[in-house]
């Protein structure tokens, strides 16, 4: 029994120890992504780094290695969460147009609640080598499957014939450059904006002349 209490004692210690880390972890990020916001990756050093952290320039090398990490760290947290909620939410929801809207309002408002990530984002997209880069791209790839897949569903439910790659594509463009136009004070909020844009989207997809053409049944 002893050892058991014991036992259990180190995993809470253990845990308690990972959470504080975990927490750490997320202040440093959120101060890097500030920092890479204004002055961008390339105009960032790691001292800069440091000193908006409040970390020892000696301490962040240690446990980052590079401004690269950083990036890699910041990227991987944005897209992994934006996916993982996704799925989520898509679990609840069967019809394919409302699936689309999901995905939409799922990235709409993790944007807006995260402008400055989704600005670095987009600004330093392939600035990530080796294996950093090979494994974000992975999870972009994923994110862009799923969204390919609800639109080849909503297609066949719907009899639509369109290029699934340039919806998809046109869709990305829509959302991924909010962040040079939009206004809280002037905009509505993510929820409304989604539904807006979810409207703009699928009218556009099933205007006249998208559904399959059928046969005819008699020779010419």
């Amino acid at each position: 029994m002893a050892t058991s209490a014991s036992a259990s004692a180190r995993v809470l210690q253990r845990n308690e120890t990972e959470t504080r880390f975990d927490r750490r972890l997320a202040k440093i990020l959120a101060h890097a992504t500030s920092v890479f916001y204004e002055k961008g990756y390339e105009g960032a050093s790691m001292r800069d780094l440091s000193r908006s952290s409040g970390m020892s320039l000696a301490g962040l090398y240690y446990y980052f290695e590079s401004k690269e990490k950083l990036l890699y760290l910041i990227q991987k947290h944005t897209f992994t969460t934006i996916v993982e909620r996704l799925n989520e939410r898509l679990d609840r929801v069967e019809d394919p147009a409302e699936r689309i809207r999901v995905f939409i309002l799922n990235h709409v408002e993790y944007f807006l609640a995260n402008q400055k990530a989704m600005k670095v984002l987009s600004h330093e997209d392939d600035v990530l080598r080796n294996g950093f880069g090979s494994e974000i791209a992975g999870i972009k790839r994923q994110y862009y499957r799923i969204c390919m897949e609800l639109l080849d569903d909503f297609k066949r439910a719907k009899g639509l014939q369109f290029s699934s790659r340039v919806a998809v594509l046109s869709l990305f463009g829509m959302m991924n450059w909010i962040y040079t136009w939009y206004n809280p004070r002037a905009d509505a909020n993510a929820k409304e904006l989604s539904r807006q844009m979810g409207d703009i989207f699928l009218q556009g997809i099933c205007a006249p002349g998208k559904t399959k053409r059928k046969r005819s049944a008699l020779p010419n």
